[in-house]
């Protein structure tokens, strides 16, 4: 199994809970299962400033998938949450990057492994140091290091009491989550 960090975010459509049912939704990819997610950060936008803060997190998965594999996966997840690529840096429903890959180094048609600009943004490294404190970045080097040299790593905020729901993801996962069913239970509700 391989270990792929994965970053997600969002400025339109209620982007927090649609980066929590991501959260779950990367669990369900084939051959993969979820390690850690972070924390939910805001962030100003980067580039194109007219529109509204972002809000990001990290995510640790083990995988099978190959990297052109989990990077379809990625799109196909972007794709159902609304996303459309219409302007650079733009306003988007959902944005997901895949950041690494074990620690390879890739770079084709397709993927290209790290992240290319991973190393300059607060708002990946910021949730990314909370999932996996020790990364080191190839070719760049620590992240808590690259973090350190961001000039905006203080204006990556924390939202307070949003967590992802480990608790309901193991239920779910057990076929005990919460199941919407086709009649209303017959009797009294005691």
């Amino acid at each position: 199994m391989s270990r792929a960090l994965i970053a997600l975010g969002g400025n339109l459509d209620r982007p927090s809970v649609r980066l929590l049912k991501v959260m779950a939704e990367l669990d369900d990819l084939p051959h993969s299962q979820m390690l850690r997610v972070s924390s939910l950060y805001r962030t100003a936008p980067v580039g194109y400033a007219e529109q509204p803060d972002f809000i990001n997190a990290a995510a640790l998965i083990e995988t099978t998938l190959p990297p052109q594999a989990l990077m379809a996966e990625l799109l196909a997840i972007e794709t159902r949450h609304g996303r459309l690529r219409t302007r650079h840096n733009g306003p988007r429903t959902l944005d997901l990057d895949l950041l690494m890959y074990d620690n390879q180094v890739l770079d084709d048609s397709f993927v290209t492994l790290p992240h290319p600009r991973m190393h300059q943004r607060a708002f990946v490294l910021t949730p990314l140091l909370e999932i996996a404190p020790d990364c080191d970045i190839p070719r760049h080097g620590l992240a808590s290091k690259l973090l350190a040299a961001c000039a905006d790593r203080n204006q990556v905020v924390r939202l307070e009491h949003v967590y992802f729901d480990w608790g309901m993801l193991t239920l779910r996962k057990l076929g005990k989550g919460m199941i919407a069913t086709a009649q209303p239970p017959s009797g009294p509700l005691h």
